[in-house]
């Protein structure tokens, strides 16, 4: 049986719904730390909807020791993950369907020409801070839900929403659910894609480079080593870098991307007065991970690349400039296109809109870091 007409209609008798509940979640900031009011919300939805729900806060001690893990806090109070489950009748495949609750700071409000809170409607489309990234995909995915309960749709496998907390900032929140034991054997994100499938994800991490030189007065700076100076070859050097691993890169979905992993100095602090020579620089940066290849991969290409750099100026020789990896980090991911859950969300986008899908990677950003 077909159950193609009764879904399209059930939607869009339920659009106005989906809109009202959006705009509750819209409205409720869920800025890192204040998640707890539009995570309710959700569990509410999933009790509604008579789920098996699990709401909790991750564990910030526990989680410390994962190797992936990175999070600006390591207590989650007022930071509740949110899991619902749709059994099964058994003998089927499970899905995640996974979204983030928090939301990037909106900055000054007086910049904004709609309250960035205020989920106003207007010539049909919602503004508002989340509304895109990603509490509209949260509700599609409560929508979907909703829609196989009050349809009578029997599934085999288990779907299993998760509504999580810290993505922006690392992914601990799904981190945590994998932690937990929820697992599955695919998983569906939708981030925003501009209604673009992305089965690849390129990763990232930070990383800190300290420059040497030595001080002396600006009045005879031939005395000293400028270590500004020094840190301009660094940033040549790491752009060469940049062109070497990208030329690496054959993968088809990356032909519309210039650089599909780049390395991207974000940080430099260097000197502390105008009449001294400065003896050091500090470069922090972001390295993009290709979504086949391990972190530690790429931290050792660029521990090696910066080896030579006295290859290029002697002084490196006595005064190399040093990596350190901090903060922030994100797994890169991968399905082949050829994959079955590719082929099937394919076929639906076919199916739905009548007209082929693009199939790209994703370019920058996380996937929720499944």
């Amino acid at each position: 049986m077909s159950w193609k007409p009764e879904i399209r209609n059930w939607m869009n008798s339920h659009r106005e719904e989906g809109t009202n509940f959006l705009q509750k979640l819209v409205r409720s900031p869920s800025r890192q730390g204040q998640e707890r009011e539009a995570q309710v919300l959700a569990a509410s939805k999933l009790y509604e909807l008579k789920l098996e729900v699990d709401l909790w806060e991750p564990d910030g001690a526990a989680l410390e020791k994962h190797p992936y893990f990175y999070s600006p806090r390591n207590r989650f109070a007022g930071s509740p993950n949110v899991i619902g489950l749709l059994r099964g009748t058994g003998g089927g495949r499970s899905i995640i369907l996974n979204g983030h609750m928090d939301v990037v700071p909106e900055g000054d409000p007086e910049q904004w020409q709609h309250d960035p809170y205020g989920g106003e409607i207007i010539d049909g489309k919602m503004y508002g801070r989340g509304t895109s990234d990603m509490k509209g995909g949260i509700v599609s995915l409560l929508l979907a839900i909703q829609a196989i309960r009050e349809l009578g749709i029997r599934l085999k496998g288990d779907v299993i929403f998760q509504s999580v907390i810290e993505e922006e900032s690392g992914g601990a929140g799904t981190l945590a659910a994998i932690v937990k034991g929820y697992k599955a054997d695919a998983a569906l994100i939708p981030e925003p894609t501009n209604m673009r499938i992305f089965p690849k994800q390129q990763g990232s991490l930070w990383f800190r480079i300290a420059v040497k030189g030595r001080s002396a007065h600006g009045g005879t700076r031939y005395e000293g080593v400028s270590a500004i100076e020094k840190s301009m070859i660094v940033l040549q050097h790491i752009r060469e870098l940049e062109q070497k691993r990208n030329a690496a890169i054959s993968d088809p979905l990356y032909a519309d991307n210039p650089i599909p992993i780049p390395i991207n100095i974000g940080v430099i602090q260097g000197g502390n007065w105008p009449s001294s020579v400065p003896d050091t620089v500090k470069l922090e940066g972001r390295m993009g991970v290709a979504p086949d290849e391990e972190i530690e991969h790429a931290k050792a290409e660029m521990v090696r690349w910066m080896e030579l750099l006295k290859e290029k100026d002697p002084w490196f020789a006595d005064a190399p400039a040093t990596v350190e990896w901090f903060g922030a980090r994100w797994v890169p991911g991968s399905v082949e296109p050829e994959h079955a859950l590719i082929q099937v969300v394919r076929e639906q986008y076919q199916e739905v809109l009548s007209k082929e899908a693009v199939i790209e990677h994703r370019r920058g950003g996380r996937m929720g870091d499944c």
